[in-house]
């Protein structure tokens, strides 16, 4: 068989298989394996099998994964979090939808500790949704602001999602994470303005909390939320600044979490344990990911499909930027049935020999790509940040009602989508000053 025409064939098995609900690491391991045997014999097929996943998990940039992994567990379970909400709350009182803003900057601040959007979802859930139910809002923006803000986890650094395509698109992880902050702080804000101006035009969505707080009660509050900005600062500090690698300012942030915790008096045996449990499982289930990836990409590079769709592509001379619109639209579509992680490591080795040849800058495709799987977290039918939240509240909230409210914030993306692509700027500025 035409080794192209079966490494076609290797791309639509493993879509029939996602289909039927494979786990995405079987799913593309399988057909790598066979592929491979296929085009090279079983020798080829098995020593690929054997030095590859080796390679990977012994790469020193993928340890930084672990290390915020962990950092997040402990700033998680020893409560270096829990303040974020109730300060955010106490100084945007006053504001329309005031809750609704408090939960969405909490969660960027959350986001830039844990580096996981599932988790973001489903920590701020449990601290803001019963507060903002509580005083009479309404369920679609209690629900859709938890379920869209934690997608800021994948933007604000530390990110896992830019750790992995650093190591695979072999781009500067550092630059990555700084490349993310603007970004994911553009987010935060469209969706505040969004949430105030709903809540103008229509104050029965959130109505107004009869409290009176004064200025000292703000100033206690900030005293409760220090902990969590000195982590922050320790780990975006150190990579900007030169100080330490992206993997060592991950090492950084895991001990000043287990510092700071300590320091609290909340770090106890069995929040540390279940935090390495829980960094350990997490780090465990991206890695079996991504060994398949690399499999698959071998098996496509070996077949000769990465070259043919780059020769396609420069020989019809394409605008960017149509490339870049096409190429949105594709993850829109995966994003819609499959976990981001798996959508990214699925599409690189299609879509970034393409960006190469069209000599786009490869950390702002980054920003982009990452952006557009988060956003595939929002999407029904299979929406995870919607089904976290649901986890969540139970029988509360319909699901329905939980996807009607991500309605505004997927027009949001919109708008967000449409000024990154249009201002690369945004992405690469601070990059640049490195």
């Amino acid at each position: 068989m035409d080794p192209l025409l079966l490494g076609f064939i290797g791309i639509g098995l493993v879509l029939v298989l996602l289909a039927f609900r494979v786990p995405i690491a079987v799913a593309l391991a399988t057909v790598s394996v066979a592929g491979l045997f296929l085009l090279r014999g079983w020798r080829a097929s098995f020593g690929t099998l054997g030095s590859l996943p080796f390679d990977f998990a012994s790469s020193f940039t993928l340890s930084a994964v672990p290390m915020f992994l962990l950092m997040g567990a402990v700033a998680y379970h020893t409560g270096l979090t829990s303040s974020l909400f109730r300060t955010a709350r106490v100084w945007l009182n006053n504001t329309p939808g005031g809750l609704a803003v408090a939960s969405n900057l909490a969660s960027a601040g959350f986001a830039a500790a844990s580096g996981s959007s599932l988790a973001t979802s489903a920590a701020m859930g449990r601290l803001a949704i019963p507060e903002m139910l509580k005083y009479g809002y309404d369920k679609a923006l209690a629900t859709g602001t938890i379920a869209a803000a934690g997608t800021l986890g994948a933007l604000i650094p530390p990110s896992i999602a830019f750790v992995i395509y650093g190591w695979y698109a072999e781009v500067p992880v550092g630059a990555l994470l700084i490349a993310g902050f603007l970004p994911g702080l553009l987010t935060a804000g469209i969706y505040a303005v969004m949430i105030v101006g709903r809540c103008i035009v229509n104050p029965k969505l959130a109505p107004k909390i009869p409290e009176t707080i004064t200025f000292a009660d703000k100033m206690r509050a900030l005293r409760d939320v220090w902990p969590l900005p000195l982590l922050i600062a320790g780990v975006i500090g150190s990579i900007y600044a030169g100080i330490a690698t992206p993997t060592e300012a991950g090492a950084v942030g895991a001990i000043l979490a287990l510092v700071i915790g300590a320091a609290l008096r909340q770090l106890t045996w069995r929040n540390l344990i279940i935090s390495f449990a829980e960094a350990l499982k997490t780090t465990a289930s991206i890695f079996f990911i991504a060994i398949g990836a690399i499999l698959l990409t071998r098996f496509l590079a070996i077949a000769g499909v990465p070259r043919f769709l780059t020769a396609f592509v420069t020989e019809i001379d394409p605008n960017p930027t149509l490339v870049i619109l096409a190429m949105c639209a594709v993850y829109l579509v995966l994003g819609m049935f499959l976990d981001p992680l798996g959508v990214m490591l699925l599409t690189l080795p299609i879509f970034l020999p393409i960006y190469k040849s069209l000599g786009v800058d490869e950390i702002w495709i980054g920003v982009l790509v990452v952006k557009l799987i988060e956003i595939g977290l929002l999407t029904p039918p299979v929406g995870l940040n919607a089904y976290v939240v649901k986890g969540v509240v139970g029988d509360a909230v319909p699901l329905t009602t939980i996807f009607r409210g991500l309605l505004w914030f997927l027009a949001c993306e919109v708008v967000i989508m449409a000024l990154l692509i249009g201002f690369p700027a945004i992405s690469l500025w601070l990059p640049s000053l490195m």
